[in-house]
């Protein structure tokens, strides 16, 4: 996997008592929880850092990093990318705005109408 690639999100989450998960913007109550692995990777999948800034930053999280931390940080990308969940691009990537922040920071009606206007795929 190449760590100067920028990673960024194609779902609509929601952050709440700690726990990430995936929200529907019609349906906010209803939400599919992930691993935490997942849901931090998710929330940090802003378009704008690349890979090995997310290594960096979550090895600074540890007093002493895991040596597989790359490699586990490398499987969860895979892993999202797989449920289309994460994207990879060669340049930055500025969200849309009802992808830019958890469900609870949206306004759901002004989110509603862009998606539709973007013709975006609602997938959770």
């Amino acid at each position: 996997m190449d760590n100067s690639q920028y990673f960024y999100r194609t779902i609509i989450f929601t952050r709440k008592n700690n726990q990430v998960a995936l929200a529907d913007i019609n349906y906010p109550e209803n939400v599919t929880p992930l691993d935490e692995w997942l849901g931090t990777v998710v929330t940090l999948a802003d378009g704008a850092h690349t890979i090995q800034e997310m290594i960096n930053y979550m090895g600074q999280r540890y007093p002493s990093p895991p040596s597989n931390l790359e490699k586990t940080l490398h499987s969860v990308i895979e892993r999202l990318m797989d449920g289309d969940m994460i994207k990879l691009s060669e340049t930055p990537v500025s969200l849309p705005y009802y992808l830019a922040s958890p469900i609870e920071e949206l306004d759901l009606d002004k989110a509603r109408k862009q998606i539709i206007e973007d013709g975006y795929s609602v997938m959770h």
